[in-house]
């Protein structure tokens, strides 16, 4: 068929039909297609897909355009060589349509997502540039395709040399952006100060990208004196000799290291939190890679290695409980005390003072223990962090006025003193045995 209507043209029919059948295509993915998704986009709130639809629109007439000049490149009476140089020609700029168009609405989308998510703006930027890196990539590579082109030799080794540039460079901005996501991540566990958070996501951040340039700059540098000839196998095999050297040498050191840096990831304490560890309590003055430091009530500094950090108890940990275990005589009414307690814990709550450490009422939990003289009911009261003894106390004197107001006994031990007959001497007794 296609022969036939040759023979009726006095042309190849490709050369009229191919054209032909790329503008119908476009018609109808412009004037059809994209009019319907225009539509539908319309009816929904986000505007990711109208930018998307406005990028196909953008991409039609262009590359329609570029096939178009393709074939009509045969009906130019020039020889066939430079119909070839043309058609590769067009054929790169069609590549180049499509990558400035796509950069293009890469920087819209990621616009409009920071527009939307202003937390995110400061990992969007980054990601924009790597995005444009990865796709210039693509068209060099698609491009030295199209044109046909042999690279070999110096050039082939020039090509790969910047090849590990490149990818060296990306690695690092992925790096870079895992140490900022990091960082926020940490910022985001921290209720305290912000600046005590800040330090910490600092310091992970510049762990994090200090590994990560040695890694990579280490890897590039050895892929690259290969490329040159130079056998870097001799120093893969030094560099692990000393690595394990060092490593037998100061195992205790990275093993604290690396105990260091997961406590402070994991955000188990933080500077200013009052805390148990290994059994001693104390307040955490400072948390580093390699020592934790408490200070306890009587003053004395704990320093504890990381690495040997078996057990952590944070006492302040986001919020705090007071508990009280109050002993009542036996012969008080528990229900009438239990609401006395409940009264009191109301009138501590709207106190101006202790009010805003307060996070909720007074919990009376009910009977804990029959004592030996008294009856034991436990009590609580959630506080802020490091707010609980102060208002736990304030809470027992409290208690303690309004129990002696309210004639309620709190059971105390007594003690008897008996005051026995005084001892016989020891003549007398004798002397009245005597018969």
């Amino acid at each position: 068929m296609m022969a036939h209507l040759s023979g009726l043209l006095g042309i190849d029919a490709r050369y009229v039909v191919y054209p032909l059948i790329a503008v119908i295509a476009a018609g109808i993915l412009r004037f059809g297609l994209l009019r319907t998704l225009r539509r539908k986009a319309a009816q929904t709130a986000t505007t990711l897909d109208d930018h998307v639809i406005r990028y196909l629109e953008s991409l039609v007439t262009p590359l329609l355009t570029v096939a178009v000049l393709y074939y009509v490149a045969h009906l130019v009476p020039v020889p066939w060589t430079t119909t070839r140089y043309i058609h590769k020609g067009l054929g790169v700029a069609a590549i180049l349509i499509a990558a400035v168009l796509t950069a293009k609405l890469i920087t819209v989308l990621l616009a409009d997502i920071g527009a939307r998510r202003e937390n995110w703006r400061r990992f969007l930027q980054p990601l924009a540039t790597l995005a444009k890196i990865l796709l210039g990539l693509i068209v060099v590579a698609l491009s030295i395709n199209t044109l046909g082109l042999n690279v070999s030799g110096e050039g082939a080794r020039l090509v790969r040399i910047v090849g590990i540039l490149v990818g060296a460079y990306i690695l690092l901005r992925i790096i870079g952006l895992a140490a900022l996501h990091l960082e926020r991540l940490v910022e985001g566990t921290e209720s305290g100060v912000l600046s005590e958070a800040q330090r910490r996501a600092r310091t992970l951040g510049k762990i994090i990208n200090s590994i990560g340039y040695v890694l990579v700059i280490g890897v590039s540098a050895m892929l690259i004196l290969d490329q040159f000839g130079i056998n870097i196998m001799p120093i893969i095999t030094g560099a692990g000799i000393a690595g394990l050297a060092v490593g037998f040498g100061a195992q205790n050191l990275v093993r604290d290291v690396i105990s260091g840096f997961f406590l402070i990831l994991e955000d188990q304490i933080r500077v200013g939190d009052v805390a148990r560890i290994n059994g001693t309590g104390g307040a955490v003055e400072a948390i580093r890679l390699r020592t934790t430091i408490l200070r306890d009530m009587d003053g004395t500094v704990h320093i504890f290695p990381n690495g040997e950090i078996k057990a952590v108890s944070n006492l302040t940990k986001d919020y705090a409980y007071y508990v009280v275990d109050l002993g009542i005589a036996y012969k008080e009414n528990v229900d009438e005390v239990m609401e006395v307690l409940r009264g009191i814990g109301a009138e501590l709550a709207e106190d101006p003072e202790y009010r805003p450490y307060i996070l909720e009422p007074l919990e009376v939990l009910g009977v804990d223990d029959f004592g030996d003289s008294q009856v034991t009911l436990k009590l609580r009261i959630k506080t802020l962090p490091l707010k609980q003894w102060a208002v736990g106390r304030e809470l027992r004197r409290r208690i303690k006025n309004g129990f002696d107001g309210r004639g309620i006994e709190i059971p105390f031990p007594h003690l008897s003193v008996y005051w026995g007959e005084a001892s016989r001497p020891l003549e007398a007794s004798v002397k009245k045995q005597e018969p």
